[in-house]
């Protein structure tokens, strides 16, 4: 493809394919790959595993210097942009005062969109390092192209040692992020009409002291301290969400089943095999064995740089920061750290614009 297009012409591009994580992300994902392509370029596909889906990784540069290179990573999905509060069409990009809006313009298709920007005006006869692109897939829905990326990609020690996650960050340098464990608890009992109460046994009543005795939980590990919480003043603690409760089908009816999900935010150094089996301990010590299954639905670990890795270093001095960042939400760089690469997050636009309605990017 024939370049031609500014960042904000790119964004425009990006913002209007739907790539909300229900859907397949091939049209966006075809569309990045035919623009940066070119002589020079080596485009790669990591499909997931039912193929509607992939993860991109574009390379330039000299291979033979490959972990001394630069990747900048981003996803390619936005969440949904359902909510009767847009004031414009959400996958039209649209000029308010100072900003850009539509979905996806802070997370994260304005860094998308600088990153292919980069890439198609990157020098390649003259690099003496590589740029590479780390694009992924259903990031919003728990990290799964990364994780998919990590367990599948067959030449990790190619790729550069050195990652910048595009999250929107208002351009501060973050150099960790807590991670996100996601639980489903099943509560079986028999359904009877509720007339003859003795015929059947509830499954939501389980369910009711389950809960009581996560919340008794919650709170004990908000009182706790785990390493790196000062590094986490507004929130210095794992956070545990019970986000839904569902059962029973009628009034009349006593309920044979009832599912609680819930949700933990770990900090750097915790480990989540120790916080779910908490949270087993806690649930069958209220309930009884045989009444509660448990199911993790997915993990998003948590990530932290040290101080000293020459990238954080890099982009503090450019950006004139002092003093550490760290955010309460995952992303990406908690699967790529696995595979030893040094990751930091910067971009622009701001979280608490993000899966809002009228989300924006600042034009500057």
């Amino acid at each position: 493809m024939t370049v031609t297009l500014d960042t904000t012409q790119l964004l425009e591009r990006l913002v209007a394919f739907d790539s909300t994580s229900r859907n397949s992300n091939l049209p966006i994902a075809d569309f990045i790959a035919d623009y940066v392509s070119r002589p020079g370029v080596a485009v790669h596909r990591n499909e997931s595993p039912d193929g509607t889906k992939t993860n991109l990784v574009i390379v330039a540069g000299p291979a033979d210097a490959a972990r001394d290179g630069l990747a900048l990573s981003g996803h390619m999905d936005v969440v949904p942009a359902d909510e009767p509060e847009w004031r414009s069409d959400p996958f039209t990009l649209t000029r308010v005062g100072d900003t850009l809006v539509g979905r996806g313009t802070a997370d994260m298709k304005g860094f998308l969109a600088v990153a292919m920007h980069l890439m198609a005006s990157f020098d390649i006869q003259r690099a003496r390092r590589p740029l590479v692109l780390i694009l992924t897939y259903d990031e919003e829905l728990g990290t799964l192209g990364a994780k998919h990326f990590v367990e599948s990609w067959a030449a990790p020690q190619q790729l550069p040692g050195s990652v910048i996650i595009g999250e929107p960050t208002s351009l501060e340098v973050v150099r960790m992020h807590k991670g996100y464990i996601k639980l489903r608890l099943e509560f079986s009992g028999i359904a009877a009409h509720s007339g003859y109460p003795h015929l059947g046994r509830s499954a939501i009543e389980p369910a009711a002291r389950a809960v009581v005795a996560l919340t008794e939980l919650r709170r004990a590990m908000e009182q706790e301290r785990p390493a790196h919480s000062r590094e986490f003043p507004e929130v210095p603690f794992a956070a545990l969400n019970i986000g839904t409760i569902r059962g029973g089908s009628a009034i009349n009816v006593i309920p044979d089943r009832c599912r609680v999900e819930l949700g933990v935010r770990l900090l750097p150094g915790m480990a989540s095999a120790e916080v779910v089996d908490r949270i087993r301990g806690a649930v069958k010590q209220s309930v009884g064995e045989n009444q509660v299954t448990l199911e993790v639905l997915g993990e998003s670990p948590p990530m932290i740089l040290r101080r000293d890795a020459p990238v954080y270093r890099w982009l503090c001095n450019a950006v004139d920061q002092d003093g550490s960042r760290s955010v309460n939400f995952a992303t990406d760089a908690g699967w790529l750290q696995t595979l030893g690469l040094d990751c930091v997050i910067f971009g622009p636009g701001s979280i608490g614009v993000a899966h809002k309605p009228n989300e924006s990017l600042p034009i500057a």
